[in-house]
């Protein structure tokens, strides 16, 4: 049975009703080891203690069994996980799949103070000063045995534009959500069946 890790997002505390706990719950019915944390302060999160709470969750972890589940600032906190384990010169992955819902643009996320240290134009810099997507993209690739996946709406007001969503950003493969939105609870999500069937294999939702 497969290990799945469910990261939230900004000012998210886990409600009833969203597709996260419908999620870890499915997945936990079906006998899956689930860990679905309530990240530190999820109003006014710190970059550092959620990049700390994220270290204390995948340990005891199977690389080759976890799956990590991501929504809006959850998706920032792994980009800056892969890029704090390349800096620390940690190349081996620490799952197998990683699946990005809905991650917000830095446009967005450099506008709003409280979550504005999770922008990923923060990350890194060539010896120009100018950000390096490549080393982004290559710090992602490493972090997970198989490429990430970003699950987005057409039509997300938090990545207005496509240019400059993650998928794009740092060639990433992107499946989208007709009328999707911002996958939250008040776009209809909810149950989330594709999610489902991107964790444990297509058609299980069924």
């Amino acid at each position: 049975m497969a290990q799945v890790l469910i990261l939230h997002g900004w000012q998210n505390r886990r409600p009833d009703g969203h597709w996260q706990r419908w999620l870890a719950e499915e997945l936990g019915g079906r006998g899956h080891e689930v860990r679905y944390p309530q990240l530190p302060e999820p109003d006014a999160p710190v970059r550092g203690e959620w990049l700390a709470a994220l270290d204390d969750e995948l340990r005891g972890t199977d690389p080759e069994q976890l799956t990590v589940v991501a929504h809006s600032l959850g998706c920032l906190l792994w980009v800056a996980h892969a890029r704090a384990r390349a800096a620390a010169g940690l190349g081996d992955p620490v799952a197998r799949r990683v699946l990005l819902a809905a991650p917000p643009s830095d446009a967005v996320v450099t506008a709003i103070p409280e979550i504005a240290p999770f922008a990923t134009s923060g990350d890194v810099s060539d010896e120009r000063g100018a950000i390096s997507a490549s080393a982004v993209a290559a710090a992602l690739t490493a972090a997970s045995g198989e490429p990430p996946v970003v699950v987005a709406g057409d039509v997300d007001p938090y990545s207005p534009v496509e240019a400059e969503g993650l998928a794009a950003r740092f060639d990433l493969e992107r499946v989208v959500v007709e009328g999707g939105g911002h996958l939250t609870i008040d776009d209809g999500f909810g149950p989330f069946p594709l999610l489902l069937e991107l964790v444990v294999g297509v058609g299980a939702a069924r």
